[in-house]
C-alpha cells in the first residue's frame, strides 16, 4: 500500500510539474474536475445522457482545450526538459494519442447515424431521444475502454502497479484537481499566465522529489 501511494503521488507530482504550467489550463482542469463530479454523480444516478455530456461535451473539452492550445510547448525551464521529450514519458495519453482518442469521439455520433444499431448492439430507434440516449452510452463505453486500454498497455510497457495507479490516478484526479488549481482563475485575473512553479523549484533540490532530465522516470 506505502509503495502505491508513493507512485500514486510521484504521478501526480510529474503531472503537474510537467503538463500543467499555464493558468489558464489549470483553470480549466477545475472546470474540467467540477464537471467530471457532475458525471460521477449522474452516473450513480443512472442518467447516462447527462453524465456523458458533462464527461465529454464539457470535461473532455475543456482540459484538453488547456493541452493542446495554452500549455506552453518550449523548453521548460523550470524542470529542464524540452517538449517532446516529456511528451515521450507521458505516462498517460499524450497529445498524439488524445488525437487518436478524440477523433474516435468524433466519429461515434456519424457511426450511429449511419448504423443507429452499431451492428445489433442497440435496438431500433428513430426518435432524437433515443438517438442522443444510445449516443450518450457509447461516449461512456468509449471512455471506460480507453482507461482499460491505457492501463492494460501499461502492465505490458511499464508494470502492473503503474497501470493500476495511473488508472486510479485518472478516476481520482477531479478531486485531486480542485484541490491543487481552485486558486487559479485569481491568479490569471491578477494577469499571470503561466505558474512560476515555485513549489517544483522548492521541491527540485530535495531526493524525494528531484528535477531535470536525469531524474525523469522513464
Amino acid at each position: 500500500m506505502k509503495t502505491l501511494l508513493r507512485e500514486l503521488q510521484e504521478q501526480r507530482w510529474d503531472d503537474h510539474r510537467y503538463y500543467h504550467r499555464s493558468r489558464v489550463n489549470q483553470s480549466l482542469h477545475l472546470v474540467s474536475a467540477i464537471s467530471f463530479l457532475t458525471a460521477y454523480i449522474q452516473i450513480i444516478a443512472l442518467n447516462p445522457t447527462v453524465a456523458a455530456l458533462m464527461g465529454w461535451g464539457v470535461a473532455m473539452m475543456t482540459r484538453q482545450a488547456g493541452h493542446f492550445f495554452f500549455e506552453p510547448k518550449d523548453y521548460d525551464q523550470v524542470n529542464r526538459v524540452t517538449h517532446s521529450y516529456k511528451e515521450s514519458i507521458k505516462i498517460g495519453y499524450n497529445l498524439k494519442r488524445k488525437v487518436i482518442l478524440l477523433s474516435i469521439w468524433v466519429m461515434t455520433p456519424v457511426l450511429l447515424w449511419v448504423n443507429p444499431s452499431v451492428f445489433g448492439v442497440f435496438g431500433p430507434n428513430n426518435t432524437w431521444g433515443g438517438y442522443i440516449y444510445n449516443l450518450s452510452v457509447l461516449w461512456i463505453t468509449l471512455g471506460a475502454a480507453a482507461l482499460l486500454f491505457r492501463t492494460v498497455h501499461l502492465f505490458f510497457i511499464r508494470d502492473v502497479n503503474t497501470g493500476l495507479v495511473w488508472l486510479l490516478k485518472i478516476l481520482t484526479d477531479p478531486f485531486h484537481d480542485i484541490k491543487l488549481y481552485y486558486r487559479s482563475p485569481f491568479y490569471l485575473l491578477r494577469g499571470q499566465f503561466i505558474d512560476p512553479m515555485t513549489d517544483v523549484i522548492a521541491r527540485s533540490g530535495s531526493d524525494e522529489f528531484p528535477g531535470g532530465d536525469d531524474s525523469v522516470r522513464t
